[in-house]
């Protein structure tokens, strides 16, 4: 490959992938495709309303294809540029750890949907058809482009072990309250509290303060354990709340500091 074909190329990878600021092509590039992506995700519960999918099934088919041809060449043209990464530098094997990514997966998944009745011909198999739902990662793509949804994702990241913890101690919790309260209300409730994975719906649903009531405990032990549950849910699940609340603070507080230091930093280049 000539050296402006690789110039070329590297200019694509960097507006797909990773724009410098103040690049207006690739600022285009984003927008058009987080509007893309919305106007697929609103088609797509639009189809769902019978009498609106036949009477305009024809622009629906249209508005698909014609998706899914943008679509598939922004994924091709992310496998084609992505060598001009030094990571993935090797044309064969570059290309396919690229093409593991999550990201790329999902772009993957995005499209797979269009292509997949194709294959299997004319047959209307209810499982071909299940696909077209799959089509809902699409709004998995806008990640790529959300600095919001990447500041919550780097978020999560960094407060990952503290989560994990929270989980732990929840699911630790769902099995203790229901296992205890299967052995209270079985006896008197055989239909209701049938065994203890039927009574784990009792759990999440009073651990999360739902309450839907079609399964309530009538002895006084199980009452008074029932109350006991729910008001530890209460305080358990506002702690991944305080986790979350926090990193974004420290997220925060990073973000302005090295916004800080580039003003600093440019500060001092125009005084030299």
């Amino acid at each position: 490959m000539d050296l402006h074909a690789r110039g070329f190329q590297r200019r694509v990878h960097e507006i797909l992938e990773m724009a410098r600021p103040g690049d207006r092509a690739s600022r285009f590039f984003d927008i058009f495709i987080l509007t893309l992506i919305g106007l697929n995700i609103l088609a797509l519960m639009l189809e769902t309303v019978g009498s609106l999918y036949w009477r305009h099934y024809h622009a629906f088919q249209y508005f698909e294809a014609g998706s899914v041809i943008i679509f598939t060449a922004e994924y091709l043209l992310r496998l084609w540029s992505c060598t001009s990464d030094p990571s993935y530098r090797h044309p064969v094997t570059g290309r396919l750890r690229y093409s593991l990514r999550f990201l790329l997966l999902v772009d993957l998944l995005a499209i797979a949907p269009f292509y997949i009745p194709l294959l299997f011909g004319g047959l209307d198999l209810r499982f071909v058809r299940a696909f077209r739902l799959m089509r809902i990662f699409r709004l998995v793509k806008v990640g790529r482009y959300s600095r919001s949804l990447q500041t919550l994702g780097r978020v999560l990241h960094s407060k990952r072990e503290e989560l994990i913890l929270v989980l732990f101690v929840l699911l630790l919790l769902l099995v203790i309250s229901s296992s205890l309260l299967y052995e209270i209300e079985h006896h008197h409730q055989p239909e209701a509290f049938s065994s203890i994975p039927a009574t784990m719906w009792w759990a999440v649903t009073t651990l999360t303060t739902v309450g839907y009531g079609d399964m309530c405990p009538v002895t006084p032990l199980g009452r008074l354990f029932a109350s006991a549950i729910a008001i530890l849910g209460i305080g358990l699940f506002a702690i991944p709340a305080g986790i979350l609340s926090a990193g974004f603070s420290e997220e925060m507080g990073r973000l302005r500091g090295h916004a800080a230091a580039r003003g600093e930093g440019a500060g001092n280049a125009s005084d030299a």
